[in-house]
């Protein structure tokens, strides 16, 4: 029996020469990338490649190599198929994206629609975003508010994408594959619950808190110390302050943020009453146009993958591969497609970087589907 020493020694040898055919193989591929951009061929032929690996696969044997090579293969070919978009954006062969860059997005002459009240932390983001003076107005549901910038009627929307405790808004996603609408921005609005009440309410005053049920239970361990307070869950918080300002009534009280307060003309009773101290919504900035502005540095896009294994790997590989970090991954169920579902995905980067158009060039290549959602 050969003792270790030699044993390595004979995989350093055999690694050697695959190190020496790989770097042959790729040189091929070169070769083969500059014959399609010649000829206008796509660099991704999966028919092809499935033959290819079927008769791979007919050369080991047993089982265990029968897979081993194809997961091999699969991925040399897969470095074959990243070279050759590599030298397609080169060339210059890799296309326009359809997008434009513009310094900045216009902020004023503009009409800004947001979801929710007045006093709403969708609110409060546009003022964040757009300023004070902007002319907004506001809708009931967030598909309102993507019609909205879809006809025409405003320019753009303001929309939460994400909370930092309650997670995604899964409908916001949906949205935006269902509309040619983009994101040009994003607003983070810290959710600084409050308790809100008529100026002079003392808290042994108070019976009944109006929120959100989301906020409630936000508010949980402060609301837990006041046993006697009955809690009513209401549409949003905006609209629980809203209610307390009109009823009057001082055992009534709100939990909300001091933007509401200050909106309604209401006092804050207690302040910071939330345990997540970190909690934050992200907002995101949508409009109708194809733009981005200078200096962009995250892109959100979505994709489906094939319904096969390793299908989701293949694609983020191109992001890796281009060294490219990504933030975020969702998925959300594909519509009349059970069990198969939509990827979105954010990662830095910029539209004009050749890296990002090599990533999104084999993606799109590659995956039944692919929409760039916004570089911002």
């Amino acid at each position: 029996m050969k003792d270790l020493i030699e044993l390595r020694q004979e995989i350093d040898e055999i690694d050697q020469q695959m190190v020496k055919l790989f770097e042959k193989r790729m040189g091929v591929s070169a070769e083969v990338a500059r014959y399609k951009i010649a000829n206008g061929k796509k660099v991704f032929d999966k028919e092809r490649e499935h033959e290819k690996l079927t008769k791979l696969k007919a050369m080991a044997h047993n089982d265990f190599n029968r897979h081993g090579v194809e997961e091999l293969f699969q991925q040399i070919m897969s470095m074959s198929r990243k070279l050759q978009y590599e030298l397609l954006e080169q060339n210059g062969a890799s296309g326009r994206l359809p997008f434009i860059e513009v310094d900045d997005i216009d902020r004023k002459n503009i009409r800004v629609v947001y979801q929710g009240v007045e006093g709403a932390y969708s609110h409060a983001a546009m003022r964040a975003y757009f300023g004070d003076d902007v002319n907004c107005f506001h809708v009931r549901t967030f598909r309102d508010a993507m019609e909205a910038i879809a006809e025409g009627s405003a320019d753009y929307a303001v929309l939460p994408i994400e909370n930092s405790s309650a997670g995604i808004v899964a409908d916001n996603y949906d949205l935006l594959v269902n509309f040619e609408n983009y994101i040009v921005g994003e607003q983070i609005v810290k959710c600084e619950h409050a308790l809100i009440g008529l100026p002079g309410t003392k808290l042994e005053e108070i019976k009944t808190v109006y929120s959100h049920p989301q906020a409630l239970a936000q508010c949980a361990e402060y609301l837990e110390r006041h046993p006697k307070w009955r809690q009513i869950p209401y549409d949003n918080t905006a609209l629980a302050v809203k209610k307390v300002a009109e009823d009057g009534d001082c055992t009534q009280a709100a939990v909300g943020s001091k933007f509401a307060a200050e909106l309604f003309g209401l006092e804050v009773l207690a302040e910071n009453i939330y345990f997540n101290k970190k909690n934050s919504t992200r907002f995101i900035i949508v409009t109708n146009q194809r733009i981005f502005r200078k200096g962009a540095n995250k892109i959100s896009i979505c994709f489906e993958t094939p319904h096969s294994s390793g299908s989701l790997y293949d694609m983020l590989s191109h992001i890796i591969y281009n060294n490219l970090n990504m933030n975020n991954i969702e998925s959300r169920p594909i519509p009349g497609k059970n069990w198969e579902y939509r990827f979105f995905v954010d990662f830095e980067g910029n539209l004009n970087d050749g890296a990002v158009k090599n990533a999104l060039r084999g993606i799109r290549e590659e995956a039944i589907n692919m929409k760039i959602l916004g570089n911002y």
